[in-house]
């Protein structure tokens, strides 16, 4: 047992010197030229980080679970910029900033950059006006909802401990809970702001790198025009497309986070369950999608495909269907669920008249006698 436990500390010990270790190398970057190569890998690094964050967002159950998200979504801001002056520095000087982003920009600008810019200026427009705004107004008003509801929910820990429904320790779990929820939502208030400042960073990033590496491939390099602004938009609308897609993913699973409810349940099987219960909803999408399956000019494939399947579920959330029956399972296990809660809590109380006396505080029966029969009710008198 305690060999297990030296194990599990040298895990902690190894995943706080790699946090130092990361943020001294984002440090390093910001400053120290990086090689075509290893600039492929950060930026291999950072897609990957994105996709963590995202994935591990929709498997929560509970926002507050993931307290070191803004921690960490600063951490991630920080080395996503690290990156851009990285690839800026690449760019403007050897007009190579690795294989990913040439492919990146190859792929996307398809023979014309103004393609590729206006894929880049949408894509920014979308995370910083649309998804960064909304997660940012939703974290305001979560953090100050929050607050407000402290001394209620506080109360209503009292109130449990007092009828004996919980112990003190778990009185003082759920005060802790609270409190890293309201210390959750308060940091992420302000964690959604270093969302935008990235958006707007990477939009002038890209015009420090067009305009720097225009003037630089014809006035230092001897480059013509054409050339020069070929080469120099497409690098660095791969680089920003690069940049822009793990802040989009990261700006979605902010706003996921903060737009998730405390669930006993992952969001996929709250979403399924919550939108594809009703036998007749299904019945009505499917003949909408069968009409329009048949108006001219519409092509009938995508259509009848959705029809078929809409009619699929429909069939199947029939009295007896599969789909039915597999609601009504996760139904019968929640109320399982919600009633040995209960019962918990009523044999932590001991019972409802238990825990009234034992909050009254008073004697099943009691006699009060006078000075006179004091003699009648002891026994060594007789």
């Amino acid at each position: 047992m305690a060999g297990e436990d030296k194990k599990i500390k040298r895990v902690w010990d190894f995943s706080d010197l790699a946090l130092v270790f990361f943020m001294f190398g984002t440090l390093l970057v910001l400053i120290v030229p990086v090689h075509q190569i290893m600039m492929d890998m950060l930026l291999a690094v950072s897609l990957a980080l994105a996709l963590l964050i995202l994935l591990v967002i929709l498997f929560l159950r509970n926002p507050s679970d993931f307290s070191g998200f803004p921690t960490l979504l600063l951490i991630f801001t920080l080395y996503r910029l690290g990156l851009n002056v990285a690839s800026t520095r690449l760019i403007l000087s050897e007009a190579d900033a690795g294989d990913l982003i040439d492919a990146f920009g190859e792929f996307v600008v398809s023979g014309s950059f103004v393609v590729g810019i206006v894929i880049f200026l949408i894509l920014t427009v979308i995370n910083f006006v649309v998804i960064t705004k909304g997660a940012g107004r939703i974290a305001e008003v979560a953090a100050r909802f929050t607050l407000d509801a402290m001394p209620g929910k506080q109360l209503s820990i009292d109130a449990e401990l007092d009828k004996g429904y919980i112990t003190v320790e778990e009185a003082l779990e759920k005060r802790r809970n609270l409190q890293q929820e309201a210390d959750f939502y308060g940091a992420m208030d302000g964690a959604s702001k270093f969302v935008r400042g990235d958006a707007v960073a990477a939009i002038l990033v890209t015009l420090v790198n067009i305009v720097g590496g225009l003037a630089i491939g014809v006035f230092q390099n001897g480059m013509p025009v054409g050339e020069a602004l070929e080469t120099y938009t497409r690098l660095t609308i791969g680089d920003g497309l690069l940049s822009q897609v793990p802040a989009i993913i990261t700006s979605t699973a902010a706003g996921v986070l903060v737009t998730r409810a405390a669930s006993k349940q992952e969001l996929g099987q709250d979403l399924g369950k919550q939108l594809f219960f009703s036998q007749r909803v299904m019945g009505i999408l499917c003949g909408t999608m069968v009409i329009m399956s048949i108006v001219p000019g519409f092509p009938i494939l995508p259509f009848f495909a959705l029809a078929s399947l809409f009619g699929f579920m429909a069939y199947g959330l029939r009295e007896g269907g599969i789909l039915r029956n597999a609601y009504d399972e996760m139904d019968k296990q929640d109320a399982m669920t919600r009633k040995k809660d209960d019962a918990k809590k009523e044999a932590a109380a001991g019972g409802p008249d238990e825990a009234l006396e034992n909050l009254l505080q008073v004697d099943t029966l009691m006699i009060e006698l006078g000075y006179g029969l004091v003699g009648l009710a002891d026994p060594s008198k007789g």
